[in-house]
């Protein structure tokens, strides 16, 4: 494989390559608050009129969303005791008086104070060993009127009464059915991060992604944990490089649908295709939105070479914006500020990264060299940067690192599990989406921003390109 080919610069598909044949002669997590991941205990919830199946999905989507948070260090359910549904069932034990004091023979020893008497569930059942845990999320299920009722309540446990640790309570409402149960365990879960002040987490959110499984690279949508996938696009044709915008209302791609890859745009909402103007070029490709939306970065071969355009949501009023006798594609707008795109090329001769004012000024070079560097995604503060790179490893053999924009910092993420590419930011900063064939197979993985917690999320067919959006 050519490193003079758009091949190295985007996995696009063998026509993308022969037509830009043609032209060429370290990260650290911190919890608000903690110095660390917050224990938690889960206890199951359950309640009377609430099936069996429902229960499950229930509980299971709860703990999995707070489990997958990066956020906290989920308590055994082996440890725990006799579990509260409503604030009322706490009771305070009562402490018997003590025995009439006396005067102790030589050598006799003091009688042991006597145990508290136990009414019910207490704060220190969960806050001391065995559990030691710091907070406590518990509740109860009910069916009212056909509707499927979560009551829940967060209470930190570490606090000495009721009063100051209550931390919130509120009462959710679906269907009850298996849907139901996982959008009220959604907002649940989101409620609990968000007054812990670590954001509305992940819960709710959806990634798109590529797959063939239906004989075609389509473009496909799951839950963030894997759940309810399907397919968006059906061209029978080769669909690729999604990008979704700031609301996840659009839908952005690269299709051979009408021959030469060009750019369609999908409402996500209606599913139905919108208007975009694609240029008489051999290659329109590689979109990306700008966070306020109203416009719409991507490559195009329009000047003999692919380069950095910038057009309208409905590819109106084009303007070049990168101007170099290299192959550009991949930019990708700062979701913070829109003022900077970050895009690869290889006018250095290997593909890396590189930055430039989004009128296309003060570019400059991010990565250090020493290998391909393709994919910059951007993370949702505008501050780093994750990418593929071969660095240290057989050409092709891609691995994803993390780069500090500010200070030039790296961080590597995996290391030689297969090969890794395609690094997308999930919404609340703290979670990454890749592909991998490390499992065999091409598939979506997720993990924590710091590496750890890998996840295949996907099992059918090959997988690749994906991107998180937050719903």
């Amino acid at each position: 494989m050519s490193r003079k080919t758009i091949w190295t610069l985007l996995p696009l598909t063998l026509a993308v390559v022969a037509v830009l044949r043609s032209q060429q002669a370290d990260i650290k997590l911190k919890i608000v608050g903690e110095g660390g991941r917050i224990r938690l205990a889960l206890p199951e919830l359950r309640g009377s009129g609430v099936t069996a199946s429902v229960a499950e999905t229930l509980n299971t989507t709860l703990w999995n969303d707070l489990e997958s948070s990066g956020v906290f260090e989920m308590v055994s359910k082996s440890f725990y005791p006799t579990a509260p549904e409503r604030p009322e069932d706490f009771k305070p034990p009562i402490m018997p008086p003590p025995p009439p004091a006396r005067r102790l023979k030589p050598g006799e020893k003091p009688a042991p104070l006597p145990e508290p008497i136990r009414k019910g569930p207490w704060l220190t059942d969960w806050s001391q060993p065995p559990v030691a845990s710091r907070l406590l999320a518990f509740g109860s299920l009910a069916v009212e009127k056909d509707r499927l009722v979560l009551s829940g309540w967060l209470y930190d446990v570490s606090k000495g009464d009721i009063g100051s640790a209550h931390v919130f309570g509120k009462r959710y409402f679906s269907d009850n059915d298996a849907a139901g149960a996982r959008r009220v365990a959604h907002e649940f879960s989101s409620d609990i991060l968000q007054r812990l002040g670590a954001g509305p987490g992940i819960a709710g959110s959806r990634i798109y992604f590529v797959s063939d499984r239906s004989g075609h690279k389509e473009i496909w949508a799951m839950d963030y944990d894997g759940s309810d996938q399907r397919g968006l696009t059906q061209y029978n044709s080769i669909s690729v490089t999604p990008d979704i915008n700031a609301d996840a209302t659009l839908l952005a791609f690269t299709t051979y649908a009408r021959g030469n890859p060009g750019i369609f745009i999908h409402s996500l909402e209606t599913n139905r295709r919108l208007t975009f103007y694609n240029q008489v070029a051999s290659m329109n490709a590689t979109p990306s939105f700008s966070p306020d939306g109203t416009r719409v970065a991507f490559a195009s071969s329009l000047s003999g070479r692919a380069q950095i355009y910038i057009a309208n949501p409905d590819g109106s009023n084009l303007r070049r914006i990168s101007n170099s006798l290299a192959v550009e594609v991949e930019p990708k707008f700062n979701p913070k500020t829109g003022a900077q795109i970050a895009f690869t090329s290889d006018r250095a001769g290997l593909p890396q990264i590189y930055l430039m004012d989004a009128d296309g000024t003060n570019v400059r070079k991010l990565s250090q060299g020493g290998g391909d560097a393709v994919n910059p995604a951007w993370s949702p503060d505008g501050q780093r940067l994750a990418f593929a790179w071969t660095r240290g490893f057989e050409p092709g053999n891609y691995n994803i690192f993390i780069l500090e924009v500010a200070t030039g910092g790296l961080t590597q993420l995996t290391f030689g599990a297969g090969r890794n590419e395609h690094p997308w930011w999930a919404p609340d900063g703290r979670h990454i989406v890749f592909s991998s064939n490390r499992s065999g197979g091409n598939h979506i993985w997720t993990m924590l921003a710091d590496g750890s917690q890998p996840r295949q999320l996907t099992r059918a067919g090959r997988n690749e390109m994906p991107v998180w959006g937050v719903k």
